[in-house]
């Protein structure tokens, strides 16, 4: 009997003060739906709330949606608090509105994915799977 494999486990959360969680939602079903265990926080997390549910979930991944323009300041701490805890290996995800010139800084601080309006669900999860060199389960 083969082995069963452990399914993705994702962290999607909502730092800072903003309150616009359609798109977060939407991720998270969309991941759910692809076959990974998904954790949504809810709105108004604060990075400590993030790195802590991300240790106690034992998460493969984490995914911040922000939409208030504060990403520069919420995303590195997050960062810091995941990597005191031994989680560098975990993979970080960013989506919402990022400007260009942001990009580049956030992928240094180590978000593998950096996700803008538009993106297609299919992208974010295709992407999942690529960065944790596993194949997409086929549906029945």
């Amino acid at each position: 009997m083969p082995r069963k494999r452990k399914k993705i486990r994702v962290l999607i959360a909502k730092p800072g003060l903003d309150g616009h969680d359609r798109g977060a939602k939407v991720v998270a079903r969309t991941l759910r739906d692809a076959g990974m265990e998904v954790i949504y926080t809810g709105i108004r997390q604060t990075p400590e709330m993030i790195a802590e549910a991300a240790l106690q979930e034992d998460v493969d991944v984490v995914g911040l949606s922000v939409l208030s323009g504060a990403h520069m300041a919420l995303a590195p701490k997050v960062v810091e608090l995941l990597k005191k805890e031994g989680m560098d290996n975990v993979l970080l995800l960013i989506g919402g509105i990022i400007p260009d010139e942001d990009v580049e800084k956030l992928k240094a601080l180590g978000f593998k994915g950096v996700f803008g309006p538009g993106t297609l669900t299919q992208e974010i999860v295709d992407f999942i799977y690529k960065e944790l060199g596993l194949e997409e389960p086929q549906p029945a």
